[in-house]
Protein backbone atom coordinates (compact mmCIF):
# COMPACT_ATOMS: atom_id res chain seq x y z
CA UNK A 1 0.00 0.00 0.00
CA UNK A 2 1.32 3.29 -1.07
CA UNK A 3 1.07 5.74 2.11
CA UNK A 4 0.71 9.33 1.14
CA UNK A 5 3.08 11.29 3.65
CA UNK A 6 1.30 14.30 5.99
CA UNK A 7 3.92 16.32 4.92
CA UNK A 8 4.14 16.97 0.89
CA UNK A 9 8.47 17.16 0.91
CA UNK A 10 8.60 18.46 -2.18
CA UNK A 11 6.51 21.81 -0.46
CA UNK A 12 8.10 21.88 2.59
CA UNK A 13 12.10 21.36 1.87
CA UNK A 14 12.03 24.22 -0.26
CA UNK A 15 10.04 26.33 2.22
CA UNK A 16 12.56 25.51 4.83
CA UNK A 17 15.68 26.28 2.84
CA UNK A 18 14.42 29.50 2.13
CA UNK A 19 13.28 30.31 6.06
CA UNK A 20 9.78 30.32 5.36
CA UNK A 21 7.64 28.79 7.35
CA UNK A 22 6.05 25.10 6.72
CA UNK A 23 2.80 25.31 9.22
CA UNK A 24 0.79 27.04 7.02
CA UNK A 25 2.17 24.03 4.25
CA UNK A 26 1.16 21.64 6.34
CA UNK A 27 -2.32 22.80 7.71
CA UNK A 28 -3.23 23.39 3.98
CA UNK A 29 -2.23 19.85 2.82
CA UNK A 30 -4.44 18.51 6.10
CA UNK A 31 -7.64 20.50 5.18
CA UNK A 32 -7.60 18.97 1.25
CA UNK A 33 -7.18 15.46 2.79
CA UNK A 34 -9.97 15.75 5.05
CA UNK A 35 -12.07 17.31 2.41
CA UNK A 36 -11.50 14.41 -0.11
CA UNK A 37 -12.53 12.07 2.30
CA UNK A 38 -15.98 13.51 2.79
CA UNK A 39 -16.35 13.50 -0.45
CA UNK A 40 -15.48 9.88 -0.68
CA UNK A 41 -18.15 9.08 2.47
CA UNK A 42 -20.91 11.73 0.74
CA UNK A 43 -20.43 10.00 -2.15
CA UNK A 44 -21.30 6.15 -0.29
CA UNK A 45 -23.66 7.20 1.46
CA UNK A 46 -25.63 8.53 -1.15
CA UNK A 47 -24.76 5.06 -3.12
CA UNK A 48 -26.88 3.52 -0.04
CA UNK A 49 -29.78 5.55 -0.09
CA UNK A 50 -30.61 5.16 -3.66
CA UNK A 51 -30.20 1.27 -2.94
CA UNK A 52 -32.27 1.10 -0.25
CA UNK A 53 -35.09 3.72 -1.77
CA UNK A 54 -34.99 1.49 -4.91
CA UNK A 55 -35.74 -1.55 -2.64
CA UNK A 56 -38.32 0.24 -0.90
CA UNK A 57 -39.89 0.83 -4.03
CA UNK A 58 -39.87 -2.79 -5.13
CA UNK A 59 -41.60 -4.23 -2.11
CA UNK A 60 -44.23 -1.36 -2.24
CA UNK A 61 -44.98 -2.34 -6.07
CA UNK A 62 -44.77 -6.11 -5.41
CA UNK A 63 -47.52 -5.61 -2.58
CA UNK A 64 -50.05 -3.31 -4.43
CA UNK A 65 -49.99 -5.58 -7.57
CA UNK A 66 -50.99 -8.85 -5.00
CA UNK A 67 -53.49 -6.36 -3.30
CA UNK A 68 -55.29 -5.56 -6.43
CA UNK A 69 -55.19 -9.93 -7.68
CA UNK A 70 -56.35 -10.37 -4.18
CA UNK A 71 -58.91 -8.08 -4.92
CA UNK A 72 -60.59 -8.86 -8.75
CA UNK A 73 -60.17 -12.89 -7.83
CA UNK A 74 -62.96 -15.09 -6.44
CA UNK A 75 -62.86 -15.71 -2.54
CA UNK A 76 -61.52 -19.11 -1.44
CA UNK A 77 -61.56 -20.92 1.56
CA UNK A 78 -57.83 -21.16 3.50
CA UNK A 79 -56.65 -24.45 3.51
CA UNK A 80 -53.90 -25.04 6.18
CA UNK A 81 -50.23 -26.23 4.66
CA UNK A 82 -49.00 -28.56 7.55
CA UNK A 83 -50.07 -32.19 7.26
CA UNK A 84 -52.00 -33.18 10.03
CA UNK A 85 -54.25 -30.27 9.58
CA UNK A 86 -55.15 -30.53 6.02
CA UNK A 87 -57.03 -33.66 6.68
CA UNK A 88 -60.79 -32.62 6.97
CA UNK A 89 -63.12 -35.60 7.92
CA UNK A 90 -66.31 -32.92 7.49
CA UNK A 91 -69.33 -33.69 4.91
CA UNK A 92 -72.42 -32.32 4.51
CA UNK A 93 -75.63 -34.92 4.43
CA UNK A 94 -77.84 -35.78 1.53
CA UNK A 95 -81.06 -35.64 1.89
CA UNK A 96 -84.23 -36.46 -0.58
CA UNK A 97 -86.83 -33.95 -1.91
CA UNK A 98 -88.65 -33.54 1.70
CA UNK A 99 -85.46 -33.50 3.46
CA UNK A 100 -85.14 -37.19 4.85
CA UNK A 101 -81.75 -38.65 5.53
CA UNK A 102 -80.03 -40.36 2.36
CA UNK A 103 -76.47 -39.98 3.85
CA UNK A 104 -74.75 -39.02 6.91
CA UNK A 105 -71.74 -39.16 8.74
CA UNK A 106 -71.26 -41.61 11.94
CA UNK A 107 -68.58 -41.23 14.52
CA UNK A 108 -66.34 -44.52 15.06
CA UNK A 109 -62.68 -45.65 15.47
CA UNK A 110 -59.78 -46.83 13.89
CA UNK A 111 -57.56 -49.57 15.19
CA UNK A 112 -53.78 -49.38 14.75
CA UNK A 113 -50.86 -51.32 16.03
CA UNK A 114 -47.26 -50.02 17.12
CA UNK A 115 -45.13 -53.32 17.95
CA UNK A 116 -42.29 -51.55 20.00
CA UNK A 117 -45.27 -50.64 22.60
CA UNK A 118 -46.55 -54.10 22.95
CA UNK A 119 -46.02 -56.16 26.09
CA UNK A 120 -46.93 -59.85 24.45
CA UNK A 121 -47.34 -59.28 20.81
CA UNK A 122 -48.42 -63.23 21.14
CA UNK A 123 -51.64 -62.71 22.94
CA UNK A 124 -52.77 -59.61 21.57
CA UNK A 125 -52.58 -61.24 17.72
CA UNK A 126 -54.81 -63.85 19.02
CA UNK A 127 -57.21 -62.00 20.69
CA UNK A 128 -58.00 -59.81 17.85
CA UNK A 129 -57.95 -62.77 15.56
CA UNK A 130 -61.06 -63.62 17.99
CA UNK A 131 -62.52 -60.71 17.94
CA UNK A 132 -62.07 -59.99 14.10
CA UNK A 133 -62.45 -63.18 12.25
CA UNK A 134 -61.20 -62.33 8.98
CA UNK A 135 -57.45 -61.49 10.52
CA UNK A 136 -55.10 -64.61 10.95
CA UNK A 137 -53.38 -64.88 13.81
CA UNK A 138 -50.08 -66.17 12.13
CA UNK A 139 -49.99 -62.81 9.98
CA UNK A 140 -50.84 -60.50 12.58
CA UNK A 141 -48.20 -62.06 14.70
CA UNK A 142 -45.28 -61.65 11.93
CA UNK A 143 -46.30 -58.01 12.11
CA UNK A 144 -46.15 -57.57 15.69
CA UNK A 145 -42.30 -59.21 16.34
CA UNK A 146 -41.05 -58.00 13.29
CA UNK A 147 -39.87 -54.47 12.62
CA UNK A 148 -42.96 -52.91 11.70
CA UNK A 149 -43.34 -49.40 13.88
CA UNK A 150 -46.72 -49.12 12.98
CA UNK A 151 -49.60 -50.97 10.75
CA UNK A 152 -53.20 -50.44 10.23
CA UNK A 153 -55.62 -53.08 11.73
CA UNK A 154 -58.72 -52.34 11.26
CA UNK A 155 -60.43 -48.87 9.51
CA UNK A 156 -63.95 -49.03 10.82
CA UNK A 157 -64.64 -50.91 14.07
CA UNK A 158 -67.74 -51.07 16.19
CA UNK A 159 -68.44 -49.96 19.46
CA UNK A 160 -68.57 -53.82 20.58
CA UNK A 161 -65.49 -54.57 18.93
CA UNK A 162 -63.69 -51.44 20.17
CA UNK A 163 -64.46 -52.76 24.18
CA UNK A 164 -63.32 -55.96 23.18
CA UNK A 165 -59.91 -54.60 21.92
CA UNK A 166 -59.80 -52.82 25.13
CA UNK A 167 -60.11 -55.60 27.31
CA UNK A 168 -56.89 -57.54 25.62
CA UNK A 169 -55.24 -55.09 27.44
CA UNK A 170 -52.16 -54.39 25.24
CA UNK A 171 -50.65 -50.59 25.33
CA UNK A 172 -49.50 -51.70 21.76
CA UNK A 173 -53.07 -51.24 20.57
CA UNK A 174 -54.35 -47.97 19.64
CA UNK A 175 -57.51 -46.14 18.52
CA UNK A 176 -57.91 -43.37 15.98
CA UNK A 177 -61.11 -41.34 15.89
CA UNK A 178 -63.14 -41.82 12.29
CA UNK A 179 -65.89 -40.11 10.41
CA UNK A 180 -68.05 -43.13 8.38
CA UNK A 181 -70.04 -42.21 5.98
CA UNK A 182 -73.23 -43.95 6.74
CA UNK A 183 -76.67 -44.93 4.33
CA UNK A 184 -78.97 -45.14 6.65
CA UNK A 185 -81.52 -47.02 3.91
CA UNK A 186 -79.26 -49.92 3.11
CA UNK A 187 -79.58 -49.91 -0.77
CA UNK A 188 -82.08 -47.74 -1.27
CA UNK A 189 -80.93 -45.17 -4.33
CA UNK A 190 -77.61 -47.33 -4.09
CA UNK A 191 -76.69 -46.34 -7.72
CA UNK A 192 -77.73 -42.51 -7.49
CA UNK A 193 -75.61 -42.09 -4.23
CA UNK A 194 -73.03 -44.41 -4.91
CA UNK A 195 -70.43 -44.72 -2.07
CA UNK A 196 -67.60 -43.17 -0.48
CA UNK A 197 -64.53 -44.22 1.14
CA UNK A 198 -61.24 -42.83 2.60
CA UNK A 199 -58.47 -40.76 1.33
CA UNK A 200 -55.66 -38.86 3.00
CA UNK A 201 -55.36 -40.87 6.41
CA UNK A 202 -53.93 -40.07 9.71
CA UNK A 203 -53.88 -41.70 13.44
CA UNK A 204 -56.21 -38.77 14.32
CA UNK A 205 -58.65 -38.02 11.27
CA UNK A 206 -59.13 -39.52 8.21
CA UNK A 207 -61.03 -37.54 5.27
CA UNK A 208 -63.96 -38.97 3.52
CA UNK A 209 -64.00 -38.84 -0.62
CA UNK A 210 -66.78 -40.11 -2.95
CA UNK A 211 -66.21 -42.94 -4.94
CA UNK A 212 -69.08 -43.01 -7.00
CA UNK A 213 -72.67 -41.63 -7.80
CA UNK A 214 -73.57 -38.08 -6.19
CA UNK A 215 -71.28 -38.51 -3.86
CA UNK A 216 -68.44 -38.29 -6.28
CA UNK A 217 -69.79 -35.88 -8.41
CA UNK A 218 -70.39 -33.38 -5.63
CA UNK A 219 -67.64 -34.04 -3.62
CA UNK A 220 -66.38 -30.93 -3.94
CA UNK A 221 -69.86 -29.28 -2.37
CA UNK A 222 -70.06 -32.06 0.20
CA UNK A 223 -66.76 -31.43 1.61
CA UNK A 224 -66.34 -27.37 1.50
CA UNK A 225 -66.67 -26.10 5.16
CA UNK A 226 -67.97 -22.56 3.22
CA UNK A 227 -71.43 -24.83 2.93
CA UNK A 228 -71.83 -24.65 6.91
CA UNK A 229 -72.72 -27.91 6.70
CA UNK A 230 -75.98 -27.62 4.39
CA UNK A 231 -77.08 -31.26 2.97
CA UNK A 232 -77.33 -31.48 -0.67
CA UNK A 233 -80.89 -32.15 -1.51
CA UNK A 234 -81.89 -34.30 -3.98
CA UNK A 235 -84.67 -34.58 -6.72
CA UNK A 236 -85.66 -38.22 -5.41
CA UNK A 237 -88.18 -39.30 -3.43
CA UNK A 238 -87.68 -41.68 -0.62
CA UNK A 239 -91.01 -43.32 -0.31
CA UNK A 240 -91.57 -43.47 -4.54
CA UNK A 241 -87.82 -44.82 -4.36
CA UNK A 242 -88.50 -47.46 -1.78
CA UNK A 243 -92.00 -48.99 -3.82
CA UNK A 244 -90.39 -48.59 -7.45
CA UNK A 245 -87.36 -50.75 -6.21
CA UNK A 246 -90.10 -53.19 -4.96
CA UNK A 247 -92.37 -53.49 -7.19
CA UNK A 248 -89.56 -53.81 -9.82
CA UNK A 249 -87.91 -56.34 -8.02
CA UNK A 250 -90.94 -58.34 -8.08
CA UNK A 251 -91.05 -58.15 -11.17
CA UNK A 252 -87.75 -58.94 -12.74
CA UNK A 253 -87.98 -62.06 -10.43
CA UNK A 254 -91.27 -62.95 -11.86
CA UNK A 255 -90.02 -62.35 -15.61
CA UNK A 256 -87.63 -64.33 -14.75
CA UNK A 257 -85.07 -61.38 -15.72
CA UNK A 258 -80.95 -61.24 -15.38
CA UNK A 259 -81.35 -57.26 -14.66
CA UNK A 260 -84.03 -54.28 -14.93
CA UNK A 261 -83.95 -50.96 -14.34
CA UNK A 262 -86.29 -48.06 -14.02
CA UNK A 263 -86.88 -44.43 -14.47
CA UNK A 264 -89.69 -41.64 -13.65
CA UNK A 265 -89.09 -38.60 -14.64
CA UNK A 266 -91.53 -35.02 -13.88
CA UNK A 267 -92.14 -34.09 -17.26
CA UNK A 268 -92.04 -30.43 -16.64
CA UNK A 269 -88.44 -29.94 -14.39
CA UNK A 270 -86.63 -33.02 -15.68
CA UNK A 271 -86.78 -33.97 -11.57
CA UNK A 272 -85.88 -37.56 -11.19
CA UNK A 273 -87.93 -38.92 -9.06
CA UNK A 274 -86.72 -41.97 -9.09
CA UNK A 275 -84.52 -44.40 -10.41
CA UNK A 276 -83.70 -47.74 -9.90
CA UNK A 277 -81.14 -50.25 -11.39
CA UNK A 278 -81.21 -54.05 -10.18
CA UNK A 279 -79.27 -55.98 -9.39
CA UNK A 280 -78.09 -53.32 -6.48
CA UNK A 281 -75.72 -53.07 -3.59
CA UNK A 282 -75.31 -51.86 0.03
CA UNK A 283 -73.39 -48.56 -0.34
CA UNK A 284 -72.55 -49.20 3.31
CA UNK A 285 -70.39 -52.05 2.25
CA UNK A 286 -69.52 -51.25 -1.69
CA UNK A 287 -68.33 -54.36 -3.77
CA UNK A 288 -65.20 -54.30 -5.23
CA UNK A 289 -65.43 -53.62 -9.60
CA UNK A 290 -65.42 -56.71 -11.05
CA UNK A 291 -62.44 -57.36 -13.07
CA UNK A 292 -63.18 -60.06 -15.24
CA UNK A 293 -66.53 -61.07 -16.98
CA UNK A 294 -68.95 -58.90 -18.58
CA UNK A 295 -69.33 -55.79 -16.29
CA UNK A 296 -72.75 -55.21 -17.04
CA UNK A 297 -72.84 -58.38 -14.67
CA UNK A 298 -71.79 -56.53 -11.90
CA UNK A 299 -74.13 -55.16 -9.19
CA UNK A 300 -72.40 -51.50 -9.57
CA UNK A 301 -73.32 -51.65 -13.17
CA UNK A 302 -76.09 -48.66 -13.48
CA UNK A 303 -78.39 -49.71 -16.25
CA UNK A 304 -80.04 -46.56 -15.97
CA UNK A 305 -77.36 -44.63 -17.63
CA UNK A 306 -74.72 -47.24 -18.52
CA UNK A 307 -77.31 -49.68 -19.72
CA UNK A 308 -76.76 -48.72 -23.46
CA UNK A 309 -79.37 -50.55 -25.26
CA UNK A 310 -81.44 -50.77 -28.59
CA UNK A 311 -84.68 -49.90 -27.19
CA UNK A 312 -86.89 -51.27 -30.47
CA UNK A 313 -90.63 -49.60 -31.02
CA UNK A 314 -90.49 -46.88 -27.97
CA UNK A 315 -88.50 -45.47 -31.11
CA UNK A 316 -91.23 -45.11 -33.41
CA UNK A 317 -93.21 -42.18 -31.47
CA UNK A 318 -90.33 -40.30 -32.62
CA UNK A 319 -91.05 -40.89 -36.54
CA UNK A 320 -94.06 -40.20 -36.55
CA UNK A 321 -94.01 -37.00 -34.30
CA UNK A 322 -91.58 -35.71 -36.64
CA UNK A 323 -93.66 -36.57 -39.79
CA UNK A 324 -96.30 -34.95 -37.89
CA UNK A 325 -94.16 -31.89 -37.00
CA UNK A 326 -92.93 -31.56 -40.74
CA UNK A 327 -96.36 -31.63 -42.39
CA UNK A 328 -95.83 -34.85 -44.26
CA UNK A 329 -98.72 -36.44 -42.91
CA UNK A 330 -100.96 -35.88 -40.33
CA UNK A 331 -102.39 -38.37 -37.66
CA UNK A 332 -105.53 -40.07 -39.73
CA UNK A 333 -102.48 -40.10 -43.22
CA UNK A 334 -102.79 -43.62 -44.71
CA UNK A 335 -99.61 -45.34 -45.42
CA UNK A 336 -99.15 -48.85 -47.36
CA UNK A 337 -97.18 -51.28 -45.07
CA UNK A 338 -97.45 -54.05 -47.60
CA UNK A 339 -94.62 -56.03 -48.18
CA UNK A 340 -92.43 -56.96 -49.68
CA UNK A 341 -90.22 -53.67 -48.55
CA UNK A 342 -86.70 -53.63 -49.49
CA UNK A 343 -84.14 -50.65 -48.38
CA UNK A 344 -80.51 -50.83 -49.74
CA UNK A 345 -80.70 -54.55 -50.61
CA UNK A 346 -82.50 -55.72 -47.28
CA UNK A 347 -85.91 -56.35 -46.48
CA UNK A 348 -87.78 -54.95 -43.88
CA UNK A 349 -89.96 -56.90 -42.05
CA UNK A 350 -92.97 -56.84 -39.43
CA UNK A 351 -93.31 -58.83 -36.10
CA UNK A 352 -93.83 -62.54 -36.81
CA UNK A 353 -94.53 -61.87 -40.73
CA UNK A 354 -97.49 -60.04 -40.20
CA UNK A 355 -98.81 -58.23 -43.17
CA UNK A 356 -100.95 -55.06 -41.65
CA UNK A 357 -102.00 -53.58 -45.15
CA UNK A 358 -103.09 -49.72 -45.38
CA UNK A 359 -102.82 -48.39 -42.40
CA UNK A 360 -103.18 -44.29 -40.96
CA UNK A 361 -100.30 -42.88 -39.17
CA UNK A 362 -102.33 -43.65 -35.35
CA UNK A 363 -102.28 -47.31 -36.83
CA UNK A 364 -98.84 -47.69 -37.44
CA UNK A 365 -98.22 -46.82 -33.74
CA UNK A 366 -100.59 -48.77 -32.29
CA UNK A 367 -100.04 -52.17 -34.12
CA UNK A 368 -96.61 -51.12 -33.92
CA UNK A 369 -95.60 -51.50 -37.65
CA UNK A 370 -91.67 -51.33 -38.96
CA UNK A 371 -92.69 -51.10 -42.05
CA UNK A 372 -94.85 -48.08 -41.81
CA UNK A 373 -92.73 -45.84 -39.52
CA UNK A 374 -89.48 -47.33 -41.71
CA UNK A 375 -91.21 -45.46 -44.70
CA UNK A 376 -92.36 -42.18 -42.57
CA UNK A 377 -88.46 -42.07 -41.45
CA UNK A 378 -87.93 -42.13 -45.81
CA UNK A 379 -89.92 -39.23 -46.10
CA UNK A 380 -88.27 -37.25 -43.14
CA UNK A 381 -84.85 -37.86 -44.56
CA UNK A 382 -82.02 -38.65 -42.85
CA UNK A 383 -80.39 -35.11 -42.11
CA UNK A 384 -83.75 -33.94 -40.52
CA UNK A 385 -84.26 -36.90 -38.74
CA UNK A 386 -80.56 -36.84 -37.17
CA UNK A 387 -81.57 -33.12 -36.20
CA UNK A 388 -84.81 -34.36 -34.41
CA UNK A 389 -82.85 -37.07 -32.44
CA UNK A 390 -80.13 -34.75 -31.26
CA UNK A 391 -82.36 -31.89 -30.19
CA UNK A 392 -83.96 -34.61 -27.99
CA UNK A 393 -80.44 -35.45 -26.62
CA UNK A 394 -79.90 -38.95 -28.41
CA UNK A 395 -76.24 -37.97 -29.47
CA UNK A 396 -74.72 -37.49 -26.35
CA UNK A 397 -74.57 -38.47 -22.49
CA UNK A 398 -76.98 -37.18 -20.51
CA UNK A 399 -76.65 -34.55 -18.53
CA UNK A 400 -77.64 -36.83 -15.39
CA UNK A 401 -75.59 -35.74 -12.07
CA UNK A 402 -73.50 -38.57 -11.45
CA UNK A 403 -70.44 -39.65 -12.21
CA UNK A 404 -71.49 -42.76 -14.21
CA UNK A 405 -73.55 -41.03 -16.71
CA UNK A 406 -70.84 -39.55 -18.82
CA UNK A 407 -70.17 -43.08 -19.80
CA UNK A 408 -73.70 -43.68 -21.49
CA UNK A 409 -72.79 -42.16 -24.87
CA UNK A 410 -75.20 -43.27 -27.24
CA UNK A 411 -74.03 -45.60 -29.96
CA UNK A 412 -74.32 -44.33 -33.71
CA UNK A 413 -73.90 -45.64 -37.10
CA UNK A 414 -70.84 -45.21 -38.45
CA UNK A 415 -72.44 -44.70 -41.77
CA UNK A 416 -76.01 -43.10 -41.78
CA UNK A 417 -77.46 -44.53 -44.40
CA UNK A 418 -80.92 -44.60 -45.94
CA UNK A 419 -81.08 -48.60 -44.18
CA UNK A 420 -80.01 -46.62 -41.01
CA UNK A 421 -82.95 -43.93 -41.24
CA UNK A 422 -85.48 -47.05 -41.40
CA UNK A 423 -84.20 -49.52 -39.23
CA UNK A 424 -83.05 -46.73 -36.64
CA UNK A 425 -87.41 -45.62 -36.78
CA UNK A 426 -87.96 -48.53 -35.07
CA UNK A 427 -85.60 -48.54 -32.64
CA UNK A 428 -82.20 -50.65 -34.04
CA UNK A 429 -79.52 -49.35 -35.05
CA UNK A 430 -78.74 -46.52 -32.23
CA UNK A 431 -78.36 -47.79 -28.73
CA UNK A 432 -79.27 -45.14 -26.05
CA UNK A 433 -79.87 -45.48 -22.28
CA UNK A 434 -83.47 -45.51 -20.47
CA UNK A 435 -82.52 -41.86 -19.40
CA UNK A 436 -82.58 -40.76 -22.52
CA UNK A 437 -85.59 -42.48 -23.31
CA UNK A 438 -87.35 -40.94 -20.74
CA UNK A 439 -86.23 -37.12 -21.53
CA UNK A 440 -87.02 -37.90 -24.69
CA UNK A 441 -90.61 -38.77 -23.72
CA UNK A 442 -90.92 -36.34 -21.72
CA UNK A 443 -90.25 -33.68 -24.08
CA UNK A 444 -93.92 -35.04 -26.07
CA UNK A 445 -95.39 -35.69 -22.57
CA UNK A 446 -94.63 -31.86 -21.53
CA UNK A 447 -96.15 -30.39 -24.84
CA UNK A 448 -92.83 -30.10 -27.20
CA UNK A 449 -89.63 -28.94 -24.94
CA UNK A 450 -86.77 -30.23 -24.18
CA UNK A 451 -85.99 -31.34 -20.43
CA UNK A 452 -82.66 -32.33 -18.90
CA UNK A 453 -82.77 -34.79 -16.28
CA UNK A 454 -81.37 -33.86 -12.76
CA UNK A 455 -80.95 -35.64 -9.57
CA UNK A 456 -80.95 -31.99 -8.23
CA UNK A 457 -84.82 -30.47 -6.75
CA UNK A 458 -85.56 -28.07 -8.42
CA UNK A 459 -87.64 -24.56 -8.06
CA UNK A 460 -89.88 -24.82 -11.03
CA UNK A 461 -90.24 -25.88 -14.65
CA UNK A 462 -86.87 -26.24 -16.48
CA UNK A 463 -87.96 -26.93 -20.34
CA UNK A 464 -85.32 -26.06 -22.58
CA UNK A 465 -86.11 -25.40 -26.38
CA UNK A 466 -89.16 -26.23 -28.45
CA UNK A 467 -88.82 -29.47 -30.62
CA UNK A 468 -92.18 -29.60 -31.58
CA UNK A 469 -95.55 -27.71 -31.48
CA UNK A 470 -98.38 -28.05 -28.75
CA UNK A 471 -100.70 -29.96 -31.19
CA UNK A 472 -97.64 -32.36 -32.53
CA UNK A 473 -97.23 -33.16 -29.06
CA UNK A 474 -100.89 -33.98 -28.17
CA UNK A 475 -101.18 -36.17 -31.29
CA UNK A 476 -98.33 -38.16 -29.71
CA UNK A 477 -99.61 -38.64 -27.06
CA UNK A 478 -103.26 -39.67 -28.50
CA UNK A 479 -101.51 -42.17 -30.29
CA UNK A 480 -99.77 -43.46 -27.47
CA UNK A 481 -102.89 -43.60 -25.38
CA UNK A 482 -104.58 -45.88 -28.17
CA UNK A 483 -101.47 -48.44 -27.73
CA UNK A 484 -102.53 -49.00 -24.13
CA UNK A 485 -106.36 -49.01 -24.63
CA UNK A 486 -106.54 -50.73 -28.05
CA UNK A 487 -102.57 -51.95 -28.85
CA UNK A 488 -99.81 -54.00 -28.02
CA UNK A 489 -99.67 -52.48 -24.50
CA UNK A 490 -103.75 -53.28 -23.64
CA UNK A 491 -102.07 -55.23 -19.66
CA UNK A 492 -101.05 -51.55 -18.94
CA UNK A 493 -103.87 -50.11 -17.86
CA UNK A 494 -104.23 -48.55 -14.66
CA UNK A 495 -107.34 -47.39 -13.80
CA UNK A 496 -107.89 -43.97 -12.89
CA UNK A 497 -104.62 -43.16 -14.63
CA UNK A 498 -104.51 -42.43 -18.34
CA UNK A 499 -101.20 -44.47 -19.11
CA UNK A 500 -100.21 -43.61 -22.13
CA UNK A 501 -97.04 -45.82 -23.68
CA UNK A 502 -95.65 -47.62 -26.20
CA UNK A 503 -93.64 -50.81 -26.29
CA UNK A 504 -89.99 -51.92 -27.20
CA UNK A 505 -88.76 -55.54 -27.61
CA UNK A 506 -85.32 -55.72 -29.10
CA UNK A 507 -83.16 -58.58 -30.15
CA UNK A 508 -80.36 -58.20 -27.51
CA UNK A 509 -76.52 -58.15 -29.31
CA UNK A 510 -73.83 -60.62 -29.20
CA UNK A 511 -70.37 -59.72 -28.05
CA UNK A 512 -68.99 -60.19 -30.92
CA UNK A 513 -71.69 -59.66 -33.62
CA UNK A 514 -75.30 -60.57 -34.43
CA UNK A 515 -77.74 -61.22 -32.41
CA UNK A 516 -79.44 -63.98 -30.08
CA UNK A 517 -82.76 -65.57 -31.01
CA UNK A 518 -83.95 -66.17 -27.31
CA UNK A 519 -82.66 -63.19 -25.75
CA UNK A 520 -84.09 -59.89 -25.61
CA UNK A 521 -84.06 -56.49 -23.90
CA UNK A 522 -87.87 -55.66 -23.56
CA UNK A 523 -89.10 -52.23 -22.42
CA UNK A 524 -92.07 -50.26 -21.67
CA UNK A 525 -92.35 -46.48 -22.29
CA UNK A 526 -94.95 -44.41 -20.18
CA UNK A 527 -96.61 -41.44 -19.69
CA UNK A 528 -99.70 -40.44 -17.26
CA UNK A 529 -102.08 -39.20 -16.71
CA UNK A 530 -102.00 -38.95 -20.67
CA UNK A 531 -104.75 -36.39 -20.89
CA UNK A 532 -102.29 -33.56 -18.55
CA UNK A 533 -98.94 -35.80 -18.10
CA UNK A 534 -97.14 -35.14 -15.02
CA UNK A 535 -94.59 -38.16 -15.06
CA UNK A 536 -92.78 -40.02 -17.78
CA UNK A 537 -92.08 -43.97 -16.37
CA UNK A 538 -89.70 -46.32 -17.82
CA UNK A 539 -89.36 -49.95 -17.51
CA UNK A 540 -86.65 -51.66 -18.80
CA UNK A 541 -86.31 -55.88 -18.35
CA UNK A 542 -82.68 -57.41 -19.40
CA UNK A 543 -83.24 -61.27 -20.70
CA UNK A 544 -87.47 -61.64 -19.12
CA UNK A 545 -89.04 -64.14 -20.07
CA UNK A 546 -92.73 -65.13 -18.70
CA UNK A 547 -93.76 -68.78 -18.29
CA UNK A 548 -97.05 -68.87 -17.31
CA UNK A 549 -98.55 -69.97 -20.77
CA UNK A 550 -97.49 -72.97 -23.18
CA UNK A 551 -94.52 -71.32 -24.88
CA UNK A 552 -91.84 -68.49 -23.33
CA UNK A 553 -93.28 -65.31 -24.36
CA UNK A 554 -90.59 -62.40 -24.01
CA UNK A 555 -92.04 -59.39 -25.80
CA UNK A 556 -92.41 -56.29 -23.84
CA UNK A 557 -96.43 -56.46 -23.85
CA UNK A 558 -96.30 -59.62 -22.18
CA UNK A 559 -92.76 -58.65 -19.59
CA UNK A 560 -92.36 -55.16 -19.45
CA UNK A 561 -95.86 -53.17 -19.40
CA UNK A 562 -97.34 -55.53 -16.40
CA UNK A 563 -94.37 -54.50 -14.27
CA UNK A 564 -94.87 -51.17 -15.24
CA UNK A 565 -98.92 -50.89 -14.70
CA UNK A 566 -98.16 -52.61 -11.27
CA UNK A 567 -95.81 -49.54 -10.56
CA UNK A 568 -98.05 -46.90 -11.96
CA UNK A 569 -100.54 -48.29 -9.26
CA UNK A 570 -98.21 -48.33 -6.46
CA UNK A 571 -96.25 -44.75 -7.02
CA UNK A 572 -99.28 -42.65 -8.76
CA UNK A 573 -101.00 -42.07 -5.05
CA UNK A 574 -97.34 -41.46 -3.52
CA UNK A 575 -97.06 -38.92 -6.13
CA UNK A 576 -100.11 -36.99 -5.43
CA UNK A 577 -102.26 -38.31 -8.17
CA UNK A 578 -105.64 -38.35 -7.98
CA UNK A 579 -107.35 -41.14 -9.71
CA UNK A 580 -110.46 -39.74 -12.07
CA UNK A 581 -112.78 -42.56 -12.26
CA UNK A 582 -115.17 -42.30 -15.39
CA UNK A 583 -119.29 -42.75 -14.17
CA UNK A 584 -120.65 -45.96 -15.90
CA UNK A 585 -124.07 -46.62 -15.99
CA UNK A 586 -124.56 -49.26 -13.31
CA UNK A 587 -126.22 -52.94 -14.53
CA UNK A 588 -129.07 -54.22 -13.51
CA UNK A 589 -130.37 -50.85 -12.13
CA UNK A 590 -133.51 -48.87 -13.34
CA UNK A 591 -134.34 -45.10 -11.91
CA UNK A 592 -138.32 -45.59 -11.21
CA UNK A 593 -140.37 -42.32 -9.43
CA UNK A 594 -140.58 -41.44 -6.71
CA UNK A 595 -144.11 -41.13 -6.48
Amino acid sequence: MIRTPLRPLARILPARAAGESTDAIERENIRNRHEEMRDRMRQRAEGRLLVLGVFFLCAFVVVGVRMGMLATSEPTEPRASAQGAAISASRADIVDRHGRLLATNFDTHALYAQPPQMIDPVAAANGLAEIFPDLKAEDLIEDFTGKRKFLWIKKKISPEQMQAVHEIGDPGLLFGPRDMRLYPNGSLAAHVLGGASFGKEGVSAAEVIGVAGVEKYFDDYLRDPANGQKPLQLSLDLTVQAAAERVLMGGMKIMNAKGATSVLMDVKTGEIVSVVSLPHFDPNNRPRPAITGDQSDSPLFNRSVQGVYELGSTFKIFAAAQAVELGLVSPSTIIDTKGPMRVGGFPIGEFRNKNYGELSVSDIIVKSSNRGTGRLALQIGIKRQQDFLRSLGFFDPTSFEIVEAATGKPLLPKRWTDLSSVTISYGHGLSSSPMHLAAGYAAIANGGRVVKPTILKQDGPQMGERVMRESTASAARDMLREVVTSGTASMGEVPGYAVGGKTGTADKPRPRGGYYEDKVIATFATLFPSHDPKYVLIVTLDEPVETSGDKPRRTAGWTAVPVAAEMIGRIAPLLGLRPTVEPKQLAGITLTSSN
